[in-house]
């Protein structure tokens, strides 16, 4: 079986991780990439989940990992104080996909796209490993950008560009790991 693609989006809260994650999930899926998500639920305490249904009835209940599937949807909810990112990377690996993109989880060494909203934010470069672009949203700190790090592509948010140069450099990843198998 071959491993997917995996890489990362990541930057501080509203810097746009998610309507980037979206834009290259529907981009990745035009060009005929199947592709899971995870995200990381940065904004403390646990995710909420719809209380008063089954499922959850069996979380209080005691149940480890809880799924309600419906009509070709299935929803997992677990309480899984041991597991790490890559485990779930490993979940889902039982669906097959060429790409996982992650949302969050700055510091781990997967490649990944820093957006950088303002100055606040410039620190990031130093502290987030294996950056392959950065994506940033104020003009006046492209040069700062470029100064801690010249060899780092770099494109406003608002270019469109950053989508497809992302897309292009997965494909290319994902087409060398169907090469070697």
């Amino acid at each position: 079986m071959v491993k997917p693609v995996i890489f990362q989006v990541v930057g501080y809260q509203n810097s746009g991780k998610t309507t980037l994650t979206s834009r290259l999930i529907e981009g990745l899926k035009i060009n005929g990439l199947k592709t899971a998500t995870i995200k990381h639920h940065g904004h403390g305490g646990k995710p909420a989940y719809l209380s008063g249904k089954d499922s959850a009835k069996h979380h209080a209940s005691g149940a480890l990992a809880s799924m309600v599937e419906g009509e070709g949807r299935l929803i997992l909810q677990a309480n899984l104080n041991e597991l790490d990112l890559e485990d779930y990377v490993e979940l889902l690996n039982f669906f097959h996909p060429d790409v996982i993109l992650i949302e969050g989880y700055k510091f781990r060494n997967y490649p990944k796209l820093l957006l950088l909203r303002d100055q606040e934010d410039l620190h990031l470069i130093e502290k987030v490993n294996n950056v392959r672009a950065a994506v940033y949203w104020k003009e006046e700190i492209k040069e700062s950008i470029l100064k801690a790090n010249s060899n780092l592509h770099c494109y406003h948010i608002s270019d469109q560009t950053v989508i497809s140069s992302t897309i292009k450099w997965i494909q290319q990843r994902v087409h060398e790991k169907d090469e070697k198998n």
